[in-house]
């Protein structure tokens, strides 16, 4: 990979890039709560009340009590028994797998998950199998590869970023032995899926009983941080086992607070903010199906669009540059080949930046024929 050009974000739904203002169908802030004024405001107030550091583990003198406050609204908002606050959510499923080290005989992964989640099946020293992205029967043909008496888990996405799909949970529940336990990289479907919000499981119609779920604040949220949501065992299991967790000092107290007030707005207006994204997205995905553009019937408000060549790639920027977007072309590690356009609507995007999206895409598939 290599380092990309500085982009600068000048307001809700636009960039600076190049000296250029563009609208910006890029990023994860869906509901752009990064920018809402009461975010803001809440940072400011942290950032004048509380320590900017508390430069301490939380196991010793850096238990602030707005972790306390967060963990809580946190558990609340999606109904689980507890919650464990994090530094970012990318070290989510690390901590959650150091404190479940020894207590798993296998870890079955889906092969297109998260780097992070593929970090995370490393801390639990146990063989590692891969399954077919999204398919439950070759999840069922590895389980049974681990042999009578193996304690599962499985690590998947939520929400996959790539394209806005959702993981069959319902299905792996199904197939899987019935001690076997999930562990759902939900950053994405967080504040997104389901009636309330409440990611994946939610989505799936699940209970959380076997399911361990990690989150982001820096996706739907719009603020930093990232948590895990699972039991009260879990909870304690983490403080003693986790070195990620013992080790590292936590989110500012500043940026935390910002966490909270994204949880209590989501919690208020999110079933409005959600009802605003799927208008949004459906406007895009709608408009494309209806002109014949075979269009995937997922959750997310994700557009993927894969160039067949590297002539394709420098059409389509050109094209959106015109149109004044961004053009968010992603290569991401090693796998992208010619890599692909991921377009994220969010609940902010106005009408006029919606209908120029559509038009080029429109324009693109037209001229690919």
């Amino acid at each position: 990979m290599h380092e990309a050009e500085p982009l600068e974000q000048i307001n809700r739904t636009f960039v600076r890039f190049r000296g250029r203002q563009l609208t910006y169908f890029s990023g994860c802030d869906y509901f752009r709560l990064a920018s809402h004024p009461r975010v803001l405001a809440a940072a400011r107030d942290g950032l004048r009340r509380l320590s900017f550091n508390v430069a301490a583990s939380r196991v010793t003198t850096g238990n602030h009590p707005v972790y306390g406050k967060l963990e809580t609204a946190l558990a609340e908002f999606f109904e689980a028994e507890a919650a464990v606050l994090t530094p970012t959510g990318y070290v989510t499923a690390m901590i959650a797998a150091q404190a479940l080290a020894g207590s798993v005989s296998h870890a079955l992964v889906d092969e297109q998950a998260h780097a992070a989640l593929q970090d995370a099946a490393r801390f639990l020293d146990c063989p590692i199998l891969r399954f077919e992205s999204r398919n439950a029967q070759s999840l069922a043909l590895q389980a049974h590869r681990c042999g009578p008496g193996a304690r599962i888990l499985l690590l998947t996405d939520g929400m996959f970023a790539r394209d806005g799909s959702a993981a069959p949970l319902e299905r792996y529940l199904e197939v899987l032995p019935k001690d076997a336990c999930l562990l759902v990289d939900d950053a994405h479907g967080a504040g997104i899926l389901g009636a309330n919000g409440r990611g994946t499981p939610e989505h799936a119609g699940v209970k959380r009983q076997r399911i361990i779920q990690t989150i982001t604040l820096s996706k739907a949220f719009g603020a930093y941080g990232g948590a895990i949501l699972g039991t009260a065992a879990l909870r304690r299991r983490i403080i003693s086992h986790s070195h990620l967790f013992i080790g590292s000092t936590p989110l500012p107290p500043p940026l935390a607070n910002a966490g909270l007030e994204a949880v209590r707005l989501m919690a208020s207006h999110g079933s409005q903010l959600r009802a605003d994204l799927a208008r949004n997205a459906d406007f895009v995905k709608d408009g494309l199906r209806q002109a014949g553009v075979p269009v995937p019937e997922y959750p997310g408000p994700i557009l993927r669009v894969v160039p067949r060549n590297q002539a394709e790639v420098g059409q389509l920027s050109r094209m959106l540059l015109r149109a004044g977007i961004y053009p968010p072309l992603t290569r991401y590690l090693r796998k992208s080949g010619n890599g692909y356009y991921r377009f994220v609507i969010s609940s902010q995007h106005s009408m006029l930046q919606l209908q120029s999206l559509l038009r080029v895409l429109l324009r693109f598939y037209r001229e690919r024929k």
